[in-house]
């Protein structure tokens, strides 16, 4: 079973492929974690990787979707794994498609979830870090005490520039463009579940759970 979480900055989908993965006892694969354990253990693709982000430049898909192929590979993913911020274009997709069927592998499901631009920008632009400890707060969810002051060393508090509403906007536009033609890639081949990511967490991930479970997967 390999499942794809697909979703917008500030939707939450590193948080609920995490827990699904736990309630589903799959193996959880971040993209950026790829990196890094590759990196670690100092593997032929994670040294291949290494030459590129040294230089600044975007890793080449097929040494991503190689890293992928190796990871979901390993024995601990023999009963399946969820894929988190991967694949992120069309082009990523297809050629991951073309490379799980080399293995008799594809996937399963692609968990789409959908959360409006509004309840975004309030998630995303309502986030604070304090500048000493990098502890994170949110103005609605999870306010310090005293505002401005970090509740366990007393820093200061301050918004990264990724997390402004005019920053914040141009990443939801880079998203939508990536992500419209692949959320039509699946919901063409029947793949795509689309979840309302609005709620609590523990209601998001009921959904999920649910959908999933109503796929008899």
């Amino acid at each position: 079973m390999y499942i794809i979480f697909l979703g917008a900055p500030g939707a939450g989908k590193g948080t609920q492929a995490s827990d699904v993965a736990q309630e589903l006892n799959l193996i959880h694969i971040a993209s950026g974690d790829l990196f890094r354990q590759a990196l670690e253990q100092g593997t032929e693709l994670g040294i291949k990787a290494e030459s590129y982000m040294e230089r600044g430049v975007l890793v080449p898909d097929q040494i991503t979707i190689g890293m992928v192929l190796e990871r979901i590979s390993a024995p601990d993913c023999e009963g399946g794994a969820i894929l988190d911020g991967f694949p992120r274009n069309l082009e990523q997709a297809e050629a991951l498609d073309k490379a799980l069927a080399q293995q008799s592998k594809a996937i399963d499901k692609v968990v789409y979830i959908e959360v409006s631009e509004e309840e975004l920008l309030k998630r995303l632009s309502g986030r604070w870090i304090c500048r000493q400890c990098q502890t994170p707060y949110h103005i609605t969810n999870s306010p310090p005490k005293v505002w401005g002051k970090c509740d366990k060393c007393g820093g200061e508090l301050y918004q990264r520039p990724d997390d402004t509403v005019e920053n914040i906007r141009k990443r939801l536009e880079v998203y939508s463009v990536e992500t419209a033609p692949l959320i039509d890639y699946y919901a063409r081949v029947d793949k795509l579940l689309e979840i309302d990511g609005e709620g609590g967490v523990d209601e998001v991930g009921g959904r999920i759970i649910a959908a999933l479970h109503g796929e008899r997967l």
